[in-house]
């Protein structure tokens, strides 16, 4: 016996996550509840666009053998996931830091040496993970690449 599930009961986790950074964007919208983004924040964010850039890649992967022309729009979806999320990390680390014990080095990424303790710890260990992924997929030159128009 096989199930089928509703096209609306499909992917009810990536829905549930859409659903949750709609909530976020609209309550951040609001004028009362306006405030400038802190660490935090793009902890959390970057958290997000990095598990969006492994399902990609996972997309990529598995679509590329039998529909090479859609592989190589998730691919590129992959590879503007990871520019987006360098981005966050970068502005993660230009914020100031909330906390006394991050220090005054705080705004810097170290990869020879392990952070203070998180937030740092937690989205530098993250972005290094990523990296190497991305590193394995991509050249320097695709990063640097615009991004194609769509092919149909």
């Amino acid at each position: 016996m096989t199930s089928r599930t509703r096209p609306d009961d499909a992917h009810p986790y990536l829905r549930a996550a859409s659903a949750g950074v709609r909530h976020h964007t609209r309550a951040l919208a609001r004028p009362d509840t306006a405030t400038a983004v802190d660490r935090g924040h793009l902890d959390v964010l970057h958290a997000h666009l990095t598990a969006l850039h492994q399902l990609v890649n996972q997309l990529a992967e598995t679509t590329r053998p039998p529909h090479p022309a859609a592989g190589r729009h998730l691919s590129t979806a992959h590879t503007r996931l990871w520019q987006a999320t360098t981005e966050i990390h970068m502005a993660f680390h230009l914020l100031p830091s909330t906390t006394a014990a991050e220090g005054a080095q705080a705004s810097e990424c170290h990869p020879e040496r392990l952070p203070e303790g998180p937030p740092v710890l937690t989205i530098c260990q993250r972005h290094l993970a990523a990296g190497h992924v991305i590193r394995r997929k991509t050249t320097p030159a695709d990063l640097r690449a615009p991004t194609t128009a769509c092919v149909r």
